[in-house]
């Protein structure tokens, strides 16, 4: 089972998911999943399709937006516009899920002040500096 770590009420990040945390993310309330992580970084990781399955049939919304080292800007508008509604609860994971914490802060970066970008981070285990100063 992955941890989800709070970031915002509505947005969450985890280390990678399998197919059966997509139950728990439902009956965590969860609307939308978010693969930031590519197939193939690791023999053993889950093909993307597979979780996008497991989601698609719990009513959960799904999008691959994978990162390969600083989020490109398709992927930021990706997560931008899949976070875009407060009202919707969002996991997205990655191998650790720093890229996908780090793809939320650049988009948050233009609404958020710094220093609240920061303190999200480090209150769910993660550092964005680098990503957001």
């Amino acid at each position: 089972m992955s941890s989800f770590r709070r970031v915002t009420d509505s947005f969450w990040v985890s280390p990678q998911i399998s197919v059966d945390d997509v139950a728990e993310a439902k009956a965590q309330g969860f609307q939308v999943i978010i693969n930031n992580r590519p197939d193939g970084e690791a023999p053993a990781q889950p093909a993307g399709e597979e979780i996008a399955a497991a989601a698609r049939a719990a009513g959960l919304d799904y999008i691959a937006a994978p990162v390969t080292g600083r989020p490109s800007p398709q992927a930021v508008a990706a997560v931008v516009k899949a976070t875009a509604d407060p009202s919707r609860k969002v996991l997205a994971f990655c191998r650790s899920g720093t890229r996908s914490i780090n793809t939320w802060a650049m988009g948050q970066a233009g609404e958020r002040e710094k220093g609240e970008l920061i303190r999200l981070g480090d209150a769910a285990g993660y550092d964005v500096r680098a990503v957001v100063g």
